[in-house]
């Protein structure tokens, strides 16, 4: 799979696992969505969706890269899971 593709499928995947902790549509959700003034995400609900989305995608995020600012918007969270799959 090349790396377009793969970076597709890690996104919707994440989408995905947003979509499903907060119970909306993936279709509902926007780049800009805020996680947390938004959706309602929280410091438990952050560590649960990070667990879910490594599981998903098999991507392991790095806790000392992990900053509060990736979890500002879907895209934010998106990208911040994106740049760990490139390593």
């Amino acid at each position: 799979m090349n790396q377009a593709v793969n970076q597709v499928v890690i996104s919707d995947k994440v989408v995905a696992v947003i979509a499903g902790m907060f119970e909306i549509s993936p279709d509902l959700l926007e780049w800009d969505m805020r996680l947390v003034d938004d959706l309602g995400l929280d410091s438990t609900s952050a560590l649960e969706l990070l667990m879910r989305i490594e599981d998903e995608t098999g991507v392991e995020f790095d806790d000392d890269t992990l900053e509060q600012r990736h979890f500002a918007t879907v895209g934010s969270l998106v990208g911040y899971t994106l740049d760990q799959l490139k390593g």
